[in-house]
C-alpha cells in the first residue's frame, strides 16, 4: 500500500511544476498545462504578459505566447511607473534588472527615462546607467540631476565592490616590481629568499644557504607607474565605460600610479582631470558614434614621456573606422619603445563581446593579445602588466 504521505508530496510537486511552467508559458490553450494561476502568481503573470507577451510595443495588445489579450505596458510613464514597481515587489534584483534592460530594448521606454519621476522609480544597474548616459545630450535638466543620482548610486556600489581588492592587487605588484637582490639586512624579504634558494638546502645542518638575496623595495626605489586608459566610446562598449570610469577613479587614488584616462570615438577627449569623481568622468563621455581607435592612441603615444614605466590599456572592440595599418604601426612602436599594452576587447560581466577578429588577430601577432575581461579579473591583469609578465588570458 503506497504512502499518503509521498503521494500528496509527488502530487504537490507536480503542481509546483505545472505552475512553474503555467508562468514560463503564459496561458491559453497551447500550454498545455491546464492551469491558472490566483493570487500573486496572477500579478507576476501579468507583469510578464506586460513586457513578454507582444502588449506593450504597439499593435492590438494581443499576447504572443498565448493568443489572448495582454494589458501591455503602454506608453505613458504612469502605467510604466506602475509597472516597475510591480517588478519590484514580485521578482528579486537580479530579475528586475534583467526586465528593465529587455523594457528598454524590446518597447522603446527609453525616452521615458528622461522624466524624474521614471528615474525614481527604476532599480539602477550598469546597464541604465549605459542608457542614461546614451540620453544625456538630449536629457532636460529637470532630469539631470535624478539622473546623476542614479548614475551615483550604481558608481558607489561598484566603487565598494572593486576597489579595495584593485588597490590591494596593485600595490603587491608594485612592491614586486621594486624589489632589489642586494637588500640591506633590514629590508631583506625572507619568505621570498627562502624560497628562492630552497636548492640550496643543507639537510646536514637543517639549513639553507642564502646565495641570492631578495629585498623590499624602498620607498626611495620605487619606480612610479603611468597608467593610460584608452576607452572606445561607442555605443556597444555602454558597460565598459562605466566599469573602466570606475577603475580609472580608484587608480588615480593611489599614489604610485599616474593614470590619465582618454575616451573616444571619431574624436578624442581626455578626462584625467575629472577622474577625482567618476560620475563627473561618465557625464563628459558621449556614447555612440563612429570609432578611430588610431587616432586615439596617436593622442595617448605623444603623452607618453617613461615608456619602460607605462601601461597602456585599450578598451574596444577594434571595429576600427580610422587607419588600420597607422593603428597596428603606432602598438608596434609602443610596445618596441618598452610599452606595456593591453587590448581588453571588453571590461564587463556580459559575456563574450562581439568584436573585429581580424583586428584581435593582428594584436595578438605583435604579441598584444586581445580578451575580454570581467571586472573582478582587471586587477590581476593589472598586475601582470605592472609587473611585465604574460597577461593571465582566460580561456576561451
Amino acid at each position: 500500500m503506497s504512502d499518503p504521505t509521498t503521494i500528496e508530496d509527488a502530487r504537490a510537486e507536480a503542481d509546483e511544476r505545472l505552475r512553474r511552467w503555467r508562468l514560463v508559458l503564459g496561458g491559453g490553450e497551447a500550454d498545455g498545462t491546464g492551469c491558472e494561476p490566483t493570487g500573486r502568481d496572477a500579478a507576476m503573470d501579468r507583469t510578464l504578459a506586460a513586457l513578454y507577451g507582444g502588449g506593450g510595443g504597439g499593435g492590438d495588445g494581443r499576447n504572443a505566447r498565448s493568443g489572448r489579450r495582454s494589458a501591455g505596458l503602454g506608453a505613458s510613464a504612469p502605467s510604466v511607473a506602475r509597472w516597475l514597481g510591480d517588478i519590484r515587489t514580485y521578482f528579486p534584483t537580479s530579475v528586475v534588472q534583467v526586465m528593465q534592460k529587455d523594457a528598454i530594448d524590446r518597447l522603446g521606454l527609453s525616452a521615458l527615462l528622461l522624466e524624474p519621476e521614471m528615474l525614481e522609480a527604476v532599480e539602477p544597474d550598469v546597464h541604465l546607467v549605459g542608457t542614461l548616459l546614451s540620453l544625456n545630450r538630449v536629457m532636460p535638466e529637470t532630469s539631470r540631476e535624478t539622473a546623476r543620482a542614479v548614475v551615483r548610486k550604481v558608481v558607489e556600489e561598484l566603487e565598494r565592490r572593486l576597489a579595495t581588492r584593485t588597490r590591494s592587487t596593485l600595490t603587491g605588484a608594485l612592491d614586486r616590481s621594486a624589489r632589489v637582490h642586494r637588500p640591506r639586512h633590514r629590508d631583506i624579504d625572507w619568505n621570498r629568499t627562502i624560497r628562492a634558494n630552497l636548492k640550496n638546502y643543507l639537510p646536514e645542518y637543517r639549513t639553507v644557504v642564502p646565495e641570492r638575496l631578495i629585498g623590499y623595495g624602498r620607498a626611495s626605489q620605487a619606480v612610479k607607474k603611468d597608467v593610460v586608459l584608452c576607452i572606445d566610446q561607442s555605443g556597444s562598449m555602454a558597460a565598459s565605460v562605466v566599469y573602466a570610469s570606475v577603475f580609472g577613479a580608484v587608480l588615480a587614488s593611489m599614489r604610485s600610479i599616474s593614470t590619465r584616462l582618454v575616451v573616444f570615438d571619431t574624436s578624442v577627449v581626455d578626462l584625467t582631470d575629472q577622474l577625482d569623481d567618476p560620475v563627473d568622468v561618465l557625464f563628459g563621455t558621449q556614447l555612440g558614434g563612429g570609432t578611430d581607435i588610431n587616432r586615439a592612441l596617436a593622442y595617448c603615444q605623444s603623452r607618453i614621456t617613461r615608456p619602460a614605466e607605462t601601461v597602456v590599456v585599450l578598451i574596444s572592440d577594434l571595429y576600427e573606422g580610422g587607419i588600420r595599418d597607422e593603428m597596428l604601426k603606432r602598438v608596434a612602436a609602443m610596445k618596441s619603445a618598452g610599452v606595456q599594452f593591453v587590448a581588453l576587447l571588453a571590461l564587463s560581466d556580459e559575456g563574450a563581446p562581439a568584436y573585429d577578429r581580424e583586428h584581435a588577430a593582428a594584436l595578438a601577432a605583435l604579441g598584444a593579445p586581445a580578451f575580454a575581461c570581467t571586472p573582478d579579473h582587471f586587477p590581476e591583469v593589472m598586475a601582470a602588466a605592472i609587473e611585465k609578465r604574460p597577461l593571465p588570458v582566460p580561456a576561451e
